[in-house]
């Protein structure tokens, strides 16, 4: 699980996180969602262990993150990185392959990892191609494949549908949804608050660093909250087909 208790961080004069409390369980999906400079991915990056705050305590699996070493922080949690754009001109395969790299998992069941997360992040046809070849997406893609292979308990998502197609968008959060109910904990930053409330167990509505609002999304994607916090009239209505709120604006 996740635990956050009264997380603060300043830059400067400007308060990016401003005591944050969160819990997130195991078996669920949680979306992060706010306007820009809201501290949705700074408030991931914390969790990630890859910032510190100044202020409160990160608890992953009971544990206070600061007593995790790199590698012991490898085996908890995987990250899906803010802009996913692939860097070196390794293969599709290369890439996946590296989210097993620091696990400590069986070597005997790499080869069949790797292929099973390149099959459902649609990418196994493009296994041999140099990635920095790919489309945004499809590097998108690659990236979420080595998530995938991680087979970690916590999973940290940071705009993972960014560059991708309307089926791909779907796709990467069935796939998130699926790790929940294996038993994963599961945090996305989404800017889509109607993918969020498609496939949200959670939401979290922040605002100037602070959470403004936390529920499910009929109780967080309500006219008057969104319209408050995004400054910006929207009408909000039950999905024809699906059991969620559809946010649109006016």
């Amino acid at each position: 699980m996740i635990e956050l208790r009264n997380i603060s961080l300043r830059a400067d004069e400007k308060i990016l996180l401003d005591r944050v409390n969160l819990s997130c369980e195991p078996g669920t999906v949680t979306a992060l969602v706010g306007p820009n400079g809201a501290g949705k991915s700074t408030l991931l990056s914390v969790i990630a262990g890859d910032v510190r705050p100044d202020q409160g305590e990160v608890v992953l699996q009971d544990r206070n993150i600061g007593k995790f070493s790199v590698r012991d922080l490898a085996q908890i949690r995987a990250v899906f990185p803010q802009g996913s754009g692939i860097r070196f001109g390794y293969h599709v395969h290369e890439v996946v392959s590296m989210g097993r790299a620091f696990r400590d998992l069986p070597t005997n069941q790499d080869a069949a990892a790797i292929e099973a997360a390149m099959m459902q992040s649609e990418v196994a046809h493009m296994a041999w191609r140099n990635a920095q070849t790919l489309s945004g997406g499809e590097q998108a893609r690659t990236t979420f494949a080595r998530v995938l292979v991680q087979e970690c308990p916590v999973v940290l998502l940071d705009e993972p549908t960014a560059a991708l197609d309307l089926r791909h968008q779907e796709k990467v959060l069935e796939s998130a949804v699926d790790l929940a109910r294996g038993g994963a904990t599961v945090l996305a930053v989404l800017h889509d608050l109607n993918l969020a409330a498609a496939h949200a167990d959670r939401i979290v509505l922040m605002c100037n660093g602070a959470i403004a609002a936390t529920g499910t999304p009929w109780e967080v994607l309500t006219q008057e909250q969104v319209g408050r916090v995004y400054r910006q009239d929207v009408c909000v209505m039950p999905h024809p087909l699906r059991e969620c709120p559809v946010v649109l604006t006016c």
